[in-house]
């Protein structure tokens, strides 16, 4: 049985990281999407960014959402992994993903890194992007799935409470 990690911060998650889920889960038996707990500087916190993904493919029934800390093959060899599934969106992003993927083949040989091309309509959707405009005021609902941009909505509203 093929087990692949999907590994990212993912904050918020976007129709380009479910667009890679959603390809994904048809290669391999079973697909965990890796939410890393970061300690500070995510504009959701662990939980909301767990349900928030977990949500988006409850339709996959062979893809779970789970949180992690530390190194990423350390994670994917406690899951029984034995793939780790990266998104590429641009030739610079291939340079970071090469040396990524170099450095935990050096870490874990036994694990191997797949890659898939982002799909043209999302080649330029990132959630660092999709942070700041969102922030800015933007509608963002056909970049994200619907939840996600009425979670933006409410995070950035400028009456919200906390």
């Amino acid at each position: 049985m093929a087990i692949a990690i999907f590994p990212g911060r993912f904050d918020p998650v976007t129709n380009g990281h479910v667009d890679i889920v959603l390809r994904a889960a048809k290669l391999f038996d079973h697909l965990v999407v890796a939410v890393l707990d970061v300690s500070s500087g995510a504009l959701f916190p662990i939980e909301e960014r767990i349900a928030l993904f977990a949500k988006a493919v409850e339709s996959c029934q062979n893809v779970t959402v789970k949180p992690y800390r530390g190194l990423t093959v350390e994670f994917a060899r406690q899951e029984g992994a034995s793939v780790l599934v990266r998104g590429i969106r641009a030739v610079t992003g291939f340079e970071a993903e090469f040396d990524m993927a170099l450095m935990n083949k050096r870490m874990e040989p036994e694990i191997e890194t797949v890659c898939l091309m982002a799909s043209l309509e999302h080649l330029f959707i990132s959630g660092s992007r999709i942070r700041e405009v969102a922030g800015l005021g933007y509608d963002v609902t056909n970049l994200v799935p619907r939840h996600v941009a009425e979670a933006l909505r409410a995070k950035f509203s400028p009456d919200r409470t906390s």
